[in-house]
């Protein structure tokens, strides 16, 4: 029989727990919460002066930022202080994408989500992913993860905190088609019994499957909209209440500055850079 390791509880800094009691408030709110994913402080400022009242980060973003791929390429500190300069930059909660935790084990989790917290985020999306396109951690391993997530939150001083879990069922095509519904319903199951407060999707984008599984689940869910798949609005009256974009913004962006710079280079033009904020409504998203 194991012994868990007691952790003084931490004072919680006031500005964290409003955050913290602001995003469960919006969670649990008539409308599906929208969350734009941010990258780095820059982009949330500014979607945050686009009235985002969440901000979420997204992991490929940040580490596209860092100069790494997708897929925990960055180790837990650079993860965390990346956090904390977002949640620095914006007056309105941060949910943070931590990938698998930054190790295997539940301690390794553990770890994570009280830095993470100290940074002052006050959600966490955790996946169940062992690794980039499968194989996924077995229910009971993902539920031990998810159970230290929840009180390392609580030894942190935010039991609040929102735990999103994760699961890659559909996303990265685990077993056979027809038996993915049950084996997300069992995840939900088990993640929810485990102090999860929420179940993202991502990869189903199918109306009627998210229907059914927002009927089905314990867990509210959330889903990722994607270009050419269904509209926020679309996916809303399907059930779902919690949409984010993923990387798909750090995209644009990227796709946006690629296009300026070919055509600069190639043709000498400018017209990429047409309908763009000038300098100052730039720069008057910070902090002087």
């Amino acid at each position: 029989m194991t012994t868990r390791i007691q952790h003084p509880v931490a004072p919680t800094a006031p500005r964290t727990l409003d955050r913290a009691r602001r995003l469960r408030a919006l969670a649990a709110g008539p409308a599906a919460l929208i969350l734009p994913n941010a990258w780095d402080a820059g982009s949330a400022a500014v979607i945050a002066g686009a009235g985002a009242e969440v901000i979420a980060t997204t992991s490929g973003g940040v580490s596209w930022s860092a100069g790494r791929g997708d897929g925990q390429r960055l180790d837990r500190q650079e993860m965390v202080d990346a956090i904390r300069r977002v949640v620095a930059a914006v007056d309105v909660p941060v949910t943070a994408d931590i990938e698998g935790g930054y190790g295997p084990a539940p301690d390794a989790v553990a770890e994570t989500v009280r830095a993470v917290v100290e940074a002052g985020a006050v959600g966490v999306n955790l996946e169940d992913s062992a690794a980039v396109g499968g194989p996924l951690f077995g229910i009971e391993e993902q539920a031990a993860r998810l159970r230290a997530a929840r009180q390392a939150a609580a030894d942190a001083g935010l039991p609040e905190l929102f735990l999103n879990a994760r699961t890659d069922v559909h996303l990265f095509g685990i077993g056979a088609p027809a038996d993915r519904p049950e084996e997300t319903l069992r995840r939900a199951e088990a993640y929810a019994e485990a102090g999860a407060d929420g179940l993202f999707v991502p990869g189903l984008l199918d109306l009627d499957a998210l229907r059914e599984l927002c009927a089905r689940s314990p867990l509210p869910v959330n889903a990722m909209a994607v270009p050419g798949g269904p509209t926020a609005t679309e996916l809303a009256a399907a059930g779902v209440r919690r949409i984010s974009l993923g990387a798909a913004l750090a995209q644009a962006a990227y796709t946006a500055a690629h296009r300026a710079a070919t055509e600069l280079l190639t043709t000498g033009g400018l017209t990429a850079l047409d309908g763009t904020f000038d300098f100052p409504t730039v720069n008057a998203h910070f902090t002087p």
